[in-house]
């Protein structure tokens, strides 16, 4: 059995830092060590008591820089990586004037595969080593993705999106088609290697009552699969979804009623939430997901995220690219702090990180599997230099403790500051 050590600063968390005060759940070890054993992570402690205890592994030394997990994007657009950064106004002019006419173009079996294997590529450039990721409506952008994954063995979530209305023509399929292309998907998909299959309604406004039903009908029939969606991420989107569907008490309702909401919910944005919705969502223990880029980006306001973790939501964070201005999970975390900053709350360097990496993998129901640096965990590592560009450098070097170290790395860093990146044990290719 080859192992592997790896020197340098850990990070890992015990608990939740958004609920627990962030101190009491974090372990910061200045001289630690990752022990990496058949793919996945053996031991997690002191380097030197590591290396003394497994002196047949192969060290890479990484200095005073630090290893993290890798990267957990828990809601993004892989077909939307062309049009990443392209102006527009909000999300539903965003839709038409970009986003369908992209996704149009993944009919096209070659180019999905290539989209997938870019996104892939940007990804494991910025330190993420698991993508949650809608589709489009063709099968066969689904399979290209998966596909892409694991050729790099990569854990991802993906899933057909399903729509029927409110988009163009080729962009459409039906009720039946959406139950039996995401059936044959899931059943080919889910569970191979690293793949795991989330039915994938787009929103509820290109869902007819119909296909939302078929959907929640074979959520029912798979309940240990996930179900990925969008909710409340606009005002003018929340009045549209009350004129499509007068008789639901809410936007989750819509939801619910046809069988879409449970355990395994990851419902994207989740802006602008009702109190009912709140206490739904909390009851049921379903996931929101944090887009910060995203939101500022469109223009779609401030997720409320320290009053959703205290009403005892699951919390992801993601990119969601491409509304989302950037591949990279350290933008985002700035741009989560910036919120946060807007909402009245200064997020803690910590709690930052456990978003971005335990926080998303919990969101998706796979904590102690990635986003971890605990023993039994996928060795998904991100290794972060903390001094990465000149500005980060001279901040860094006066720096006073590790949270002063790495805070400027989150509010300046890019792909630059990814100084290595290990995907189920093995070193990524620069």
């Amino acid at each position: 059995m080859t192992k592997q050590l790896l020197l340098g600063q850990t990070l890992g968390f015990s608990g939740n830092p958004l609920t627990t005060e962030w101190a009491d759940v974090t372990e910061h070890d200045s001289a630690g060590g990752v022990l990496i054993a058949d793919g996945r992570i053996a031991a997690t402690g002191n380097g030197a008591a590591l290396r003394s205890a497994h002196p047949d592994a192969t060290v890479t030394d990484y200095g005073d820089a630090l290893i993290s997990p890798g990267f957990v994007d828990a809601h993004m657009h892989y077909p939307q990586t062309g049009i990443i950064a392209s102006w527009g106004k909000q999300l539903i002019d965003w839709l038409n004037s970009y986003t369908f006419p992209e996704e149009a173009r993944f009919a096209d079996q070659g180019y999905a595969r290539q989209i997938a294997g870019q996104t892939l590529d940007l990804a494991l450039a910025h330190g993420t080593t698991t993508l949650t990721s809608f589709c489009t409506i063709h099968p066969g952008s689904v399979t290209a993705f998966f596909e892409a994954a694991a050729t790099r063995n990569m854990a991802v979530i993906a899933g057909k999106t399903c729509m029927d209305r409110n988009a163009p023509d080729d962009l459409h399929d039906t009720a039946q088609s959406a139950y039996d292309d995401s059936k044959a998907l899931l059943d080919e998909w889910h569970g191979k290697g690293r793949a795991n299959y989330a039915i994938t309604p787009r929103f509820s406004p290109t869902s007819t009552p119909a296909q939302l039903e078929a959907l929640g009908a074979l959520w029912a029939e798979n309940p240990g699969i996930l179900m990925q969606t969008h909710l409340s991420e606009q005002l003018p989107e929340i009045a549209w979804v009350k004129e499509l569907f007068p008789q639901s008490r809410d936007y989750l309702d819509t939801y619910e009623a046809f069988g879409l909401l449970g355990p395994g919910g990851l419902y994207g944005h989740a802006i602008h939430l009702e109190q009912r919705e709140i206490d739904r969502l909390s009851e049921i223990d379903a996931s929101v997901v944090h887009c910060p880029t995203s939101n500022t980006f469109i223009g779609s306001g401030l997720f409320d995220l320290m009053g959703l973790a205290q009403a005892g939501l699951r919390i992801g964070l993601a990119t969601d690219t491409g509304g989302g201005s950037s591949f990279s999970m350290l933008r985002v975390m700035a741009a989560a702090y910036e919120i946060g900053q807007l909402r009245g709350t200064a997020l803690h360097p910590a709690q930052l990180m456990w978003l971005a990496t335990e926080g998303s993998a919990q969101s998706l129901h796979m904590g102690g599997q990635i986003g971890h640096l605990g023993a039994g965990a996928m060795a998904d590592i991100t290794v972060l230099d903390l001094a990465s560009t000149p500005a980060i450098a001279q901040r860094h070097g006066l720096a006073r403790d590790i949270w002063d170290a790495l805070f400027p790395t989150i509010m300046m860093g890019d792909d630059r500051a990814i100084k290595d990146v290990w995907v189920a044990g093995q070193r990524v290719d620069a």
